[in-house]
């Protein structure tokens, strides 16, 4: 789905989960629960275009999670997937042949994100931390997180360099705040909930032009904007037919300002 000025103005169809979408230029990519493929779609119309095949990616067996992150890169012209059952993140060349590597990373990769450097940083929900790579895959650091953060969903670096994380835990469910290090510096949610000042199952993050920050609460039907200190936030009004259900991914396109999710 799309959204301008908050309002929604197209919706796609489909059987399956969208768990990572992003965009660049007049493409929006969509990937989908246990899917090897990438559809992508045309950001005004978003009439279907094309699959992008990403041999590995999917896997169809009950335990199987697909890819749960999409970022693109617009310097390095590529697209990039977590692979949560194999621990690989995949790169897609976005000219020529749409060639497809991989390069391994900690296991149970969830979201990514692209920094200001135009390098990957990857959530590693298997292992606790954040690791950061270039955009051929050359492990640049990684950075642990304490131990009550126990499943983790959505990333996104901040200008500062300080990173705003969704993650489950043993009896939280909150977005934090983290500086460079990775210690929490700020922190928005607890005990799961569904007034304003908690959420349920946060998974996707974003910023929007304004620097607020954008939350998919997933168990609430909700999308969530917080100011950038997580101090207060509202819910965002959004119109489709049937209500909200269950948001998993989101992506902000400041050139566009479009919301998807």
């Amino acid at each position: 789905m799309t959204s301008s000025a908050r309002t929604v103005t197209h919706v796609i169809p489909g059987d399956r989960p969208v768990t990572g979408v992003t965009s660049l230029g007049d493409d929006v990519f969509v990937v989908r629960l246990d899917k090897s493929k990438v559809e992508v779609y045309d950001a005004m119309t978003f009439t279907l275009q094309r699959h992008l095949s990403v041999p590995g990616l999917g896997n169809l067996l009950f335990s199987g999670r697909g890819s749960l992150g999409l970022a693109a890169c617009a310097s390095n012209k590529c697209l990039y997937a977590s692979d949560w059952d194999h621990a690989h993140v995949h790169r897609v060349e976005l000219i020529g042949s749409n060639a497809v590597t991989k390069w391994s990373v900690g296991r149970e990769p969830t979201g990514l994100t692209v920094n200001s450097d135009k390098n990957v940083v990857v959530i590693i929900q298997g292992e606790r931390k954040l690791q950061e790579f270039t955009t051929h895959g050359t492990l640049l650091q990684t950075i642990q997180l304490q131990s009550d953060i126990e499943y983790l969903r959505g990333v996104i670096e901040l200008t500062s360099g300080q990173f705003v994380i969704s993650y489950i835990g043993m009896h939280d469910h909150c977005v934090c705040l983290l500086d460079v290090k990775g210690a929490v510096v700020g922190s928005y949610g607890g005990a799961p909930g569904s007034d304003l000042k908690k959420v349920n199952w946060p998974e996707g993050v974003a910023v929007d032009k304004d620097g607020n920050l954008l939350v998919a609460d997933r168990d609430n039907n909700r999308l969530l904007v917080l100011d950038d200190s997580l101090t207060s936030a509202h819910e965002m009004s959004v119109s489709v037919d049937g209500g909200l259900k269950r948001p998993r991914s989101l992506w902000y396109d400041k050139s566009g300002g479009r919301l998807c999710w």
